[in-house]
């Protein structure tokens, strides 16, 4: 969420002083305001010499963070958003398209789990390549651990589309490089400025069919999370679950799919379990697990959670580059 510095131009009640004031709280942003108890707050502000002001400035922050609620909608219009924004976007991975009744679902967070060497980042770069080929838009790639590789993108190019002519190669292959933009972020900060930026784009730009945004990719975002919720504090959790909604929000309001991807950890009785903990869970819409067997190259991927498809529901892939 925004910091109140943001909000004086236009609210001139939240001006230095009440900056000042908040500041002496720890609250710099929005969503410091939403953790803090507003009831103290008050209580501080009444004894203050500006009491009034700081008072009228509370009230200001919560009619702005009011506005920002979505408004509410009726089935009917959501059905109407879904048939007519919400479309599905094809992987290129025919048995994986199959299993998820067409692909990655716009308006949705999709979050991919498994450990190392799963199969996550495969999935991701077949995504990004088949999206910016096949779906005249853009792809986002937010790359947190320099997995990215554009020689793997050119392959998949090659494979998916049987090019004989290196003059053919080189113009579908230039089409599919300049739709794909890759930025490296190595932090939580970094991730949330650049999704920021990415908003005020959306936002902002022409909705031009050939340069819409269609696809968000996250290699992986339990990178950038896990080291923020070590320690008994809360405000780790609070950084996490705002920026699943940030993406989520993204998804929702611009109709975007949302690709990101999730390490294990060990659970109960050795089972692997995805990491990011019970404050994570609720966040993606659907949720896949992906085991590779390395005997036999394949990669079994059931379904944690989903809209369209019951828990437990698996597919088996035969793994390539």
């Amino acid at each position: 969420m925004a910091p109140l510095k943001s909000l004086e131009r236009e609210n001139p009640l939240i001006d230095s002083n009440f900056q000042s004031f908040c500041a002496s709280h720890r609250i710099f942003t929005l969503e410091d305001f939403l953790l803090h108890d507003i009831y103290e707050l008050t209580a501080f502000a009444e004894r203050d010499h500006a009491s009034e002001k700081l008072k009228q400035g509370i009230t200001q922050v919560l009619s702005i963070i009011d506005t920002q609620h979505q408004p509410w909608l009726n089935a009917m219009e959501l059905l109407q958003d879904a048939r007519c924004n919400k479309h599905t976007l094809a992987t290129g991975i025919e048995r994986f398209d199959l299993f998820l009744q067409g692909g990655l679902r716009e308006g949705q967070l999709i979050e991919l789990v498994g450990p190392s060497s799963s199969g996550k980042t495969q999935i991701c770069l077949h995504a990004a390549s088949n999206v910016a080929n096949m779906h005249i838009g853009s792809t986002i790639y937010l790359d947190t651990g320099n997995s990215f590789s554009s020689l793997r993108i050119s392959r998949l190019v090659e494979k998916s589309r049987g090019l004989a002519s290196n003059q053919a190669r080189h113009s579908v292959l230039q089409k599919v490089m300049s739709n794909i933009i890759c930025h490296s972020v190595f932090d939580i900060f970094m991730m949330v400025d650049v999704l920021n930026q990415l908003e005020f784009n959306l936002g902002s730009q022409i909705n031009r069919e050939n340069q819409r945004v269609r696809l968000l990719v996250i290699d992986s975002i339990s990178s950038l999370l896990a080291p923020i919720l070590g320690g008994s504090g809360s405000q780790g959790h609070a950084l996490m679950v705002s920026a699943g909604y940030m993406l989520k929000k993204l998804a929702h309001d611009y109709n975007l799919a949302v690709l990101v991807t999730n390490h294990t950890v060990g659970g109960d009785g050795g089972i692997s379990k995805p990491a990011l903990g019970e404050s994570w869970k609720n966040i993606p819409h659907a949720r896949l697990i992906l085991n590779r067997d390395r005997e036999s190259n394949s990669c079994n991927i059931s379904v944690i959670k989903h809209p369209s498809l019951a828990s437990g529901t698996s597919t088996t892939l035969k793994m390539f580059d």
